[in-house]
């Protein structure tokens, strides 16, 4: 019986993998289309039991939006779908009156696309964000330096 239960267990983890590997072979192959009409602001905010966000803005050299997408979802079904309202406005004009439309994790990730474009455009490198795990050693490593 408990042989079954790994056989399916097996089965479930390779098919979640070929699904994973579709979900960013069609993100890679967006994005490589994305980069050839402009550059490209990227923002995420990722989620543990919720949907993680992605938000691609497609710019022309005055910083004009031309395409706006978003790749929302807990899932490796979650594809990239357009993101209405911001073709034609300038990304650095982007306000309070274009965000309160969209969800909260939407909102978060073009706060991020529009924090991370402001750090590469200075010159800038974007700071890496700590995993849940490299959080979680961090956080052992001084609780032991208390002691």
């Amino acid at each position: 019986m408990i042989i079954y239960f790994i056989i399916a267990l097996g089965a479930a983890w390779l098919l979640q993998s070929i699904f994973g590997f579709l979900q960013i072979r069609h993100f890679n192959r967006t994005f490589a289309a994305y980069r050839r009409m402009g550059r490209v602001a990227v923002g995420r905010k990722t989620g543990l039991f919720r949907a993680g966000t992605v938000v691609l803005f497609v710019i022309d050299k005055r910083n004009k939006i031309l395409k706006a997408s978003k790749m929302q979802g807990v899932t490796v079904f979650s594809r990239i779908k357009p993101l209405k309202g911001f073709e034609g406005k300038y990304l650095l004009k982007i306000g309070q009156a274009e965000l309160v439309r969209h969800d909260r994790l939407t909102r978060l990730a073009i706060e991020d696309a529009l924090k991370t474009f402001d750090i590469i455009t200075k010159g800038g490198d974007v700071p890496q964000k700590k995993t849940r795990l490299q959080k979680l050693m961090s956080f052992q490593i001084k609780k032991r330096g208390e002691l």
